[in-house]
């Protein structure tokens, strides 16, 4: 496995993508317990750690002294109504030399097995490196190391835009390494009471395997 120190690489920092405000879902996405007594934030923080030099959490202005979000480092989102692309360009202003390695907070599935497959298939000459999505077979933004080059393009793209950015558009566009969709609902994110109900049905409140990577 590519560590995020390994040599000639940008140096890789985690990122969890934590700023969304959970309307559709009725309750904070960040602060759901899943498993035991760990919020999924702080589950997706510990899938990270051991894989990159940082970890920091993505947050709008008014999530700074949540406490779910704030006992973690945390980078504030530049803008309102980007949606995920704010959290990518925070993390962009924080260090513009490095990798990212991202995570929406609201992916269950996600296990050590599929962040080693990214690491594993990185090559820092590409744009980044994602799964196809199962839907369309287009790369996830999601679940992806971006790379310098690729969230520098955000950024220009950020400050033309006069419409809301496709994170999925601008790393499509980029030239990344795409890996086949992981099985089962890997990717699935808990949007919605029934996302919620659909994962504790198919895992029965378990943490999900990580054979099916």
């Amino acid at each position: 496995m590519t560590t995020a120190l390994a040599a000639g690489l940008p140096v890789l920092r985690g990122l969890i993508l934590a700023g969304g405000r959970s309307t559709r879902l009725g309750e904070d996405k960040a602060a759901l317990v899943l498993s035991g007594t760990t919020t999924l934030l702080e589950r997706m923080i510990a899938l990270l750690r051991p894989v990159t030099v940082s970890v920091h959490v993505s947050v709008r202005p008014d999530q700074t002294g949540d406490p779910v979000r704030s006992r973690h480092p945390v980078l504030v989102d530049p803008s309102t109504g980007l949606g995920p692309a704010a959290g990518l360009l925070a993390a962009r202003a924080f260090d513009p030399a490095a990798a990212w390695l991202v995570l929406a907070c609201d992916m269950p599935g996600v296990g050590p097995a599929h962040l080693g497959a990214l690491l594993d298939a990185r090559d820092p000459g590409r744009g980044g490196t994602a799964f196809r999505s199962a839907g369309d077979g287009a790369a996830e933004p999601l679940c992806a190391i971006w790379e310098p080059a690729t969230l520098a393009r955000l950024a220009g793209q950020a400050g033309e835009a006069m419409e809301p950015l496709s994170p999925r558009a601008i790393l499509a566009s980029a030239d990344p390494v795409l890996l086949e969709a992981p099985g089962g609902d890997a990717l699935a994110s808990v949007n919605t009471p029934a996302d919620l109900r659909r994962y504790w049905n198919l895992n029965d409140g378990q943490e999900p395997q990580e054979d099916h990577a």
